[in-house]
């Protein structure tokens, strides 16, 4: 699933490259934090936070195959 979200990244924002740290719980749940620049964040968000939801989306199929749950977090 990381792989799957560093390909969207840098689809969205390419030549750039994201740091992205993965913590996973006893549960099942995938917790991505993704820390972009200042000022690659308000691309990556979108307005309204619809590119991040759209990306959160993709994920949660993903998850729901491998009976996970997963959650994207944006830290700047």
């Amino acid at each position: 699933m990381e792989e799957l979200l560093k390909f969207i990244i840098s689809s969205i924002l390419p030549g750039k490259e994201i740091p992205i740290t993965k913590e996973e719980t006893e549960d099942g749940l995938i917790t991505f934090l993704v820390k972009p620049k200042e000022e690659d964040a308000g691309i990556l968000i979108g307005k309204d936070g619809k590119v991040i939801k759209a990306i959160s989306q993709i994920l949660k199929i993903k998850a729901t195959l491998n009976k996970k749950k997963v959650i994207i977090k944006v830290v700047s």
